[in-house]
């Protein structure tokens, strides 16, 4: 039961729950940013570019053949690009906005490194009573 004491050990390791709460985080995050490129980004970028749909755009390699009563219906052979180009600039935005956040997070913690308090002041000079004790403190040591 080695295998299975060593795997409860990995499994159950900081850096490994961290690392599944980041990717289950991530995901979340992910579909948020997707929809947000999607839903709010895209289309005024569509509407500037004269209202293109980028996925719709493709080359037609062989057109499609309708069925008849002898042969089935063959589809159309395509290079999709656009929905490569689609695809190229939803990766850009994503990437601006985790770069923004990054950003944002290095920022608020070095805010945090800087709050830091103060290191405490040195101690205060002993006074003249203070000194008298310590001396007849180590002259009571060197006698013994």
């Amino acid at each position: 039961m080695k295998f299975i004491d060593d795997f409860k050990a990995f499994a159950l390791k900081g850096n490994v729950m961290d690392m599944a709460v980041g990717v289950i985080i991530g995901g979340a995050f992910g579909k948020i940013v997707t929809s947000v490129v999607s839903n709010v980004i895209m289309p005024p970028i569509g509407l500037l570019v004269g209202g293109v749909d980028f996925t719709d755009l493709k080359i037609t390699l062989k057109d499609a053949v309708p069925a008849t009563d002898t042969t089935e219906a063959i589809e159309a052979v395509t290079i999709n690009y656009g929905q490569f180009l689609q695809d190229v600039f939803d990766f850009l935005i994503i990437a601006f906005c985790i770069f923004m956040m990054v950003k944002a997070i290095a920022r608020l913690t070095a805010k945090k490194k800087e709050e830091k308090p103060a290191e405490p002041a040195p101690a205060p000079e002993p006074s003249a009573e203070e000194k008298l004790l310590a001396e007849i403190r180590d002259l009571l040591k060197e006698k013994k």
